[in-house]
């Protein structure tokens, strides 16, 4: 099967049609294009009460809904959002008359809450991953193909809204620097805290992250950003994956701490990739590089470079969160029919980090086949 045909079949069996599209305005809710898009936050943990702050510092976006089974979460939110209605039940929320959700619970509940979203026909900006596993992400992709064509929905990859991470993407698509020959990515950092003060029936949701089950780990969970930048630019994802991961450091939870993986494409383009949560002083890589046949890209956070045959490198520095760009765009979208759907790439994306943690937890090389039919 050549890779072009592996992306068209989960594409096809996913229902995916464009996944970018302008409406009528008229079209749009009410008059979301004339006033403030209201917003319901689900989810008030940290990445939550974080981008539902971005979504605010837009004169056209406000909070009026909170969401979270916990008390001491909600009573946060309502210090930051006086006002909001409050809610321990997602589905009550999203009974209200929000016009957008911002998705921002434990991974492992993403399928769930994005399903109950669709069906309740908000535009949806939800957190990544796409799901834990395989059936997580087939969840999505099969809910998405059924979403009010008039709503937005975005998932938090938010590398493909960045200014400068754009144009690298345009870079490398031109073709001036010719064909991707090679491509190398890492994430080696730190992770999150370990929280403490709960009883110890809520240890597993408020340390959600640090358990596989809930989080995908980190391949999942974290890594997923850098697979997901690898399957935008070449259009396409890996075919098979093999790789290693252990814990050096980590005494805490059940998943990795760092890990080594080798993707490669149908047409044998090889994508090596690494990731670390050592948590080293002073050290720190989170980038894509992309070696092409006439000069090469890394790409960041912070910016990019871009090496070109007999001149100087041409670099752009990133000042601010790109996270900004995701969530601007989002609200913009949402008030004026720009609409599109980011489940389906999301999906995509989220399960080659899937495939990549099976092969380092059965510690053989896996397969899109294989992991398609899991």
């Amino acid at each position: 099967m050549s890779e072009n045909t592996s992306r068209r079949n989960f594409v096809r069996s996913s229902g995916a049609a464009a996944a970018f599209l302008i409406v009528k305005p008229e079209s749009v809710r009410g008059s979301q294009a004339n006033s403030a898009l209201s917003v319901g936050l689900i989810g008030c943990g940290g990445r939550g009460m974080y981008v539902s702050g971005l979504f605010v510092k837009n004169e056209f976006a406000k909070v009026t809904a909170v969401c979270d089974i916990y008390q001491d979460k909600l009573d946060g939110a309502v210090k930051s959002y006086s006002g909001a209605a409050q809610y321990t039940n997602h589905q009550e929320l999203l009974a209200s008359n929000v016009d957008a959700v911002l998705i921002a619970t434990p991974a492992f509940l993403h399928p769930e809450h994005f399903e109950a979203a669709v069906r309740a026909r908000k535009h949806i900006y939800m957190e990544k991953p796409a799901g834990v596993n395989a059936a997580g992400c087939r969840r999505v992709a099969a809910v998405a193909k059924n979403a009010d064509p008039t709503k937005r929905i975005t998932v938090d990859y938010q590398q493909r809204y960045g200014k400068d991470y754009r144009k690298a993407y345009e870079v490398v698509k031109s073709g001036e620097l010719g064909p991707i020959k090679m491509i190398r990515a890492a994430w080696l950092g730190g992770g999150p805290p370990i929280k403490t003060g709960h009883a110890a029936s809520e240890e597993r949701i408020r340390n959600w992250f640090f358990y596989r089950e809930l989080s995908g780990d980190i391949l999942v969970e974290q890594d997923c950003h850098n697979i997901d930048v690898i399957n935008w630019f070449t259009g396409s994802h890996p075919v098979r994956v093999s790789g290693y991961g252990s814990r050096q450091i980590r005494q805490y939870g059940d998943i990795f701490d760092n890990v080594a993986v080798t993707f490669q494409f149908a047409d044998g383009l090889v994508f090596s990739y690494s990731a670390n949560q050592f948590r080293t002083p002073g050290f720190q890589d989170v980038s894509e590089t992309f070696i092409c046949e006439k000069g090469a890209v890394n790409v960041s956070r912070q910016g990019y470079t871009i090496w070109r045959a007999g001149g100087q490198p041409e670099r752009a520095v990133t000042k601010y969160d790109i996270t900004m760009d995701a969530v601007n765009e989002f609200i913009e979208g949402a008030r004026t029919g720009k609409i599109e759907n980011a489940a389906f790439s999301a999906a995509e994306s989220t399960l080659t980090a899937v495939m990549a943690l099976e092969a380092c937890v059965l510690g053989r090389p896996m397969t899109w086949e294989e992991i398609s039919r899991a």
